[in-house]
């Protein structure tokens, strides 16, 4: 049978769309729950969005009914409106997350099992998109590839780096050689030490700096969708492009990549953990899995094209500060949980691509190839995932590590706003493509829905913000308007704790779970109320990158591709207080002018703006004590300590000396 004739496969039956056929020919009763959750699974877009918006327009009109006989301007009830639609939207969303949440069951795609070996018609390489920065960095890629590689063992499994030298003003910097082949030398090294099989394991694909006259700076063509695009064509045989050679070096022989499958992209500091590979291969390879591509609209419409995992923060996060460990609750490796919930994937049967994952090297350039402009996408994994169609492997996990200062994590959040708003023009009928012309935007409801909502998020700060400075300043009860701010940042971290609390696992004792529980509802809580102190900054910076990105797109056309590599981002920014001051001078100057306008206007309102802006005029010193480093305790040994720990381990190494041998 044809591979792509998905009715060929029993799981079609059992658990795809041949299920209700399956069940007609039993002579199945469904109960009436099924039955109502079977009609809604027939128009799931229509239900969900439908949901969002009734609740929205609900809430709204809550709040405007406060308005209601209090002689406002048109205009300021017309901004009001509109404010606390953007506003209420977040709450509606994190309502009907939590509700679907609760009453649909995740459902882990189907995977082959490869345990035993991925087959040679599944051979897989392992690509890590990075840079090549300094001589401190380069020793530490190559160790993490090495890490990747001993951890996911495989004859049909390859590893490589794809790199780029940092954006410069001229093509070549005096330390470009020495940078290069410091990270050649670390390759050859991987493949002598590793050379038991026949083929190179381990490569590198280095490219050349192009000039970019839009950016007027010599950088990689494309930054890392760049660098995709050309190991995607080097794979299926081609070395030059438009511009010249796709890669100025590669090291290791790469015959062994002519058969290349799938390839695992991975960013820097992602940890690939034990046999993590073989499953991502597994789950892509299976029937009901392949991508089968649209071939007048030019993308995936069954199957998945990209398979994202689940990525959770790395266990050593905990440890670095106040601030990272607060978005570490679910840190490690979780032994009890097998899938997780995921809105996107179990109601519509796609997830959303965040660049880690696997694709399908021919569904995804025919998916893409040729739809995009140059110059113009910064984030390009989410409109990726839209066109090759992505799906989460909800039962498997990547880890990297959270930022462990706001700064750091403004810096990363500012440049997402940015790429989500250079890709709006996709939630229009028509959109731009390779060569300047414009086509019939091809993307689903669902994806432009994505697209949207990622919009709709980066303005409820500035909205939130100016809600409540006008509920201070000119609107009645401004009481209600403080609790109805407060109550909309806070309500979506309590029913997701709720959650957490009603979601237990069978195999997890009451102990363990009320423990975790009410962990993740301290941190979850804690990252709400963070939040509302930093509330006018995180305002100032949204609409800052979002200003930035409409000018750079209407108007100058160029800065569009602007991105500082993490390294370089905690680098160059002054984590002192004075730094912090420096970063986020907008909040205090905004609180004290607050107060001010107030003190004029409206004086009995500061016993209830009063708290808030002194939270907002001292927040450049919370998030700062929030980003301070923990001080590293050194740990002093007692001597039956130090005795007690060398028996454990001469007996750990001796159950490995006595068991393992040369194979």
């Amino acid at each position: 049978n044809d591979s792509y004739d998905c009715t060929a496969h029993v799981g079609y039956y059992l658990i795809d769309k041949g299920l209700p056929e399956l069940e007609q020919l039993a002579n199945l009763r469904l109960s009436p729950f099924d039955v109502i959750s079977r009609l809604g699974r027939r128009i799931p877009l229509l239900t969900y969005i439908g949901s969002i918006i009734g609740l929205t327009f609900i809430f709204t009109g809550i709040l405007l009914m406060k308005t209601h006989n209090h002689g406002l301007q048109d205009w300021l009830l017309a901004l009001i409106g509109l404010l606390a639609i953007l506003c209420t939207s977040h709450l509606a969303v994190a309502l009907v997350n939590w509700l679907a949440t609760l009453l649909v069951a995740p459902h882990p795609l189907p995977r082959m099992d490869f345990s035993q070996g991925i087959p040679p018609e599944f051979r897989t390489l392992v690509a890590v998109p990075t840079m090549l920065l300094s001589t401190q960095n380069i020793p530490n890629l190559i160790e993490a590839l090495e890490i990747r590689f001993l951890a996911n063992r495989d004859g049909n499994l390859f590893f490589a780096l794809l790199t780029d030298f940092r954006d410069a003003k001229e093509e070549t910097l005096p330390d470009d050689e020495e940078l290069l082949q410091l990270a050649r030398k670390g390759i050859e090294g991987l493949n002598e030490k590793y050379k038991g099989s026949k083929d190179d394991m381990f490569f590198l694909f280095h490219r050349p700096r192009r000039w970019n006259p839009k950016e007027q700076i010599w950088m990689g063509y494309e930054r890392k969708r760049g660098k995709l695009v050309d190991l995607n064509a080097f794979l299926r045989g081609r070395t030059t492009g438009p511009l010249g050679d796709l890669f100025s070096l590669i090291a290791g022989d790469t015959t062994a990549l002519r058969n290349i499958k799938y390839v695992i992209t991975l960013d820097t500091d992602t940890k690939l953990p034990r046999d993590a590979a073989c499953q991502f291969v597994g789950t892509m390879a299976h029937p009901l899995n392949q991508a089968q591509c649209d071939k007048k609209n030019k993308l995936v419409c069954k199957g998945y094209g990209i398979l994202q995992p689940r990525v959770s923060i790395g266990l050593s996060n905990t440890s670095r500060s106040l601030y990272a460990s607060m978005y570490s609750s679910n840190s490690g490796i979780d032994p009890y949980t097998k899938a997780v919930s995921d809105i996107y994937q179990d109601i519509f049967g796609e997830g959303s691509f965040i660049g880690k994952g696997i694709y399908d090297i021919d569904a995804f350039e025919s998916a893409l190839n040729g739809h995009f402009p140059e110059n113009k996408i910064l984030s390009h994994d989410l409109i990726e995932g839209c066109y090759a169609r992505s799906g989460l492997i909800s039962d498997v996990q990547l880890y990297e590590e959270y930022p462990s200062t706001y700064k750091a994590d403004v810096s990363r959040r500012h440049r997402w706003i940015r790429g989500d708003w250079q890709i709006s023009r996709w939630v229009r009928s028509t959109v731009p493509a390779l060569g300047g012309s414009a086509q019939k935007n091809p993307l689903s409801m669902l994806s432009q829905w994505k697209i949207f909502d990622n919009l709709r998020r980066s303005l409820t700060p500035a909205a939130l913000t100016l809600l409540i400075i006008l509920g201070w300043t000119v609107l009645p009860m401004s009481w209600f308007w403080t609790l109805s701010a407060v109550v909309i940042i806070l309500f979506p971290s309590l029913i997701m704790s709720a959650l957490s609390l009603l979601q237990k696992q069978r195999n997890v004792t009451w102990t363990q779970h009320l423990t975790s529980a009410v962990q993740t509802a301290g941190d979850s809580l804690l990252q709400a109320v963070f939040t509302l102190i930093c509330l006018p900054y995180e305002a100032y910076f949204s609409t800052d990158a979002i200003i930035r990105t409409i000018w750079r797109m209407l108007i100058s056309h160029k800065r569009l591709l602007e991105w500082n590599p993490s390294e370089n981002t905690n680098n160059h920014h002054r984590n002192d207080m004075t730094g912090y001051f420096r970063t986020m001078w907008f909040a205090p100057i905004f609180a004290a002018a607050t107060a001010i306008v107030i003190l004029f206007s409206n004086p009995i309102t500061l016993t209830i703006a009063g708290p808030f802006l002194i939270i907002w005029l001292i927040s450049p010193l919370i998030a700062y004590l929030f980003s301070r480093p923990f001080t590293q305790h050194e740990v002093r040994l007692t001597s039956g300590q130090i005795l007690f720990l060398r028996k454990i381990s001469r007996k750990t190494w001796s159950f490995f000396e006595t068991f393992v041998g040369p194979d």
